[in-house]
């Protein structure tokens, strides 16, 4: 049965941290998440973070230097700390609840980037009743699965990097000989086209994560041309910075 996160029409379009560089905002915030929607995102990517007193806020870096001039790192500060932060073009940090609550029929990809953030993005998303309009997933697995077994309700998920790489590996060289297995109890994989010398964007590749039912997502995609190139070899969706781009195309 299709989860109600893949309800809308393909190809499903991953606003990567919102929509910011083009229209001079910060990522990964309400305005930037806003204006991806507006821009036509079917789905708005982000990453969370748990303050030291255990909020998820959505912010990708371990740190604030980059995005805010602040020496200090997310999990240092508490939520009133954040909350006073101005970022580099003037926004401000979100709690997940905070833009969970803004945008109530949005969909959102999610990743968990610490085992800190695994609570406070659960609490999060059970406070807020978004189990059918999250995916959840996290770089390393066992963050993933470690989020997966909290949840009251069912989430999607996608696969972290291990399991991708093992069933680029059955894929290639055991031609195939447990590749449903690697691939059971995820909903997608979400890769780039390359990773040193795998190539995930081929054809028979994208053809047998298809086989299994499950969804294959490029990331970070900006060029129109690559966009369509990947859609055609059979990508179900695109994660990009550029959304406007992706629509005018």
């Amino acid at each position: 049965m299709v989860k109600p996160y893949f309800s809308p029409p393909k190809p499903r379009v991953f606003a990567h941290r919102g929509l910011a560089d083009p229209l001079d905002l910060d990522e990964n915030t309400i305005e930037a998440f806003a204006a991806a929607l507006e821009h036509g995102a079917t789905h708005l990517e982000s990453d969370t973070q748990a303050t030291r007193d255990g909020h998820a806020v959505m912010f990708h870096d371990a740190d604030l230097r980059r995005v805010a001039g602040v020496d200090a790192t997310v999990s240092e500060l508490t939520l009133s700390e954040i909350r006073e932060i101005r970022l580099s073009k003037g926004g401000r940090i979100p709690t997940l609840v905070d833009t969970l609550s803004h945008f109530p029929a949005a969909f959102f990809n999610l990743d968990i980037k610490t085992k800190a953030a695994i609570e406070p993005t659960i609490d999060a998303i059970e406070k807020t009743q978004a189990h059918t309009r999250v995916l959840v997933s996290s770089f390393s697995n066992p963050t993933r699965k470690a989020a997966l077994r909290k949840f009251t309700q069912p989430v999607a998920t996608s696969a972290s990097a291990s399991v991708a790489i093992a069933a680029w590996v059955s894929h290639k060289w055991l031609l195939g000989i447990g590749f449903n297995r690697i691939v059971d109890g995820v909903d997608a994989l979400q890769v780039p086209t390359n990773l040193g010398f795998i190539r995930f964007a081929d054809k028979a590749f994208i053809d047998r994560i298809r086989s299994q039912q499950k969804e294959i997502h490029f990331w970070t995609i900006n060029e129109i041309n690559e966009m369509q190139e990947l859609l055609q070899l059979g990508a179900d969706g695109i994660v990009t910075d550029r959304v406007d781009l992706f629509k005018a195309g």
